[in-house]
């Protein structure tokens, strides 16, 4: 989180990114559904429906960074910040069911074969795809950049979800533009890719909340970088362990030092403090770092 920021702006943030996107995708989903009813395409309507999802999406993005932002309490002392991990994990789960039932019917209809008899879409299904494409990845890159300022994964989750609706118009829009000059067989082959391509995005979002809820380690990058950091800390003389965990879109250290063995307990402690405090201020993305002083061996 950007301590910059204050929390009444983060509110105002918050309410204002689930606004546009709920908004949005009511009245975009609309003209979809319509074109592609209209438009007689099979594409399109998958497209609403996809956007459609969109809606939820946003509105359980909305609810998992609200709760995540609470501070803790005595039940939670250490925050809330996995709910949002929850809400990404659920907004994956929901685009992947979406990615599943938009290909199935896609993929029936290029089973059964009879490509001649299906009806060629209009001109107003097109548009619709071109009129998604713009509107989605502008979606895509707003929430993006206030996700980014909330240092907010179920956003960011909930961008995506607009990028995939983009990309998935792209196929909408080969799919279509293709049936149009004669080739029947592209509009639903175009649900299929469609379909693809949201399981794809539902399947890394769902894997990064995943990782996110079972303390996983940084990596041995992030441990070395911050190693060398503590190193330079002054009466630092070791490093016996460093332990790094995400903890939503946080992250917790466990860390044992060398301190010089005839030191007073009061001046290892001050040492402690003081790398503590550093730590802390110099990475923001560090909520918490546990320390625990030894006495330098020499090895």
């Amino acid at each position: 989180m950007n301590s910059k920021i204050c929390s009444n702006n983060e509110k105002k943030i918050i309410r204002q990114v689930t606004l546009v996107g709920v908004v949005g995708n009511i009245l975009l989903s609309g003209f979809k559904l319509f074109a592609g009813i209209y438009g007689h395409s099979g594409a399109m309507l998958s497209d609403a429906v996809h956007s459609l999802s969109d809606v939820f999406a946003t509105i359980i993005a909305f609810v998992g960074v609200k709760f995540a932002k609470k501070a803790a309490d005595q039940e939670h002392p250490y925050g809330h910040e996995r709910i949002e991990c929850v809400a990404s994990l659920i907004l994956g789960s929901i685009l992947m069911l979406t990615g599943i039932g938009i290909g199935y019917n896609g993929f029936m209809k290029i089973l059964e074969g009879n490509y001649d008899e299906l009806v060629a879409p209009k001109v107003i299904a097109l548009v619709a795809a071109i009129v998604s494409i713009l509107t989605k990845e502008g979606m895509y890159w707003y929430t993006r950049h206030y996700a980014k300022i909330l240092d907010s994964a179920a956003f960011m989750a909930d961008a995506w979800h607009h990028r995939s609706d983009a990309i998935s118009s792209v196929g909408s829009l080969v799919g279509i533009g293709g049936a149009i000059m004669g080739y029947r067989v592209m509009d639903p082959l175009a649900t299929v890719v469609i379909c693809l391509i949201i399981m794809k995005v539902a399947y890394g979002i769902i894997k990064d909340s995943l990782v996110k809820m079972v303390d996983t380690s940084c990596g041995g990058a992030y441990d070395k970088k911050l190693e060398d950091y503590v190193m330079q800390e002054e009466g630092v003389l070791g490093v016996d362990m460093l332990h790094s965990r995400m903890f939503g879109n946080k992250v917790y250290i466990d860390l044992e030092i060398e301190v010089e063995e005839e030191m007073s307990l009061k001046e290892a402690h001050k040492i402690a403090e003081h790398v503590h405090d550093n730590v802390e201020t110099n990475h923001p993305e560090i909520k918490h770092i546990m320390i625990h002083v030894n006495p330098y061996t020499g090895k």
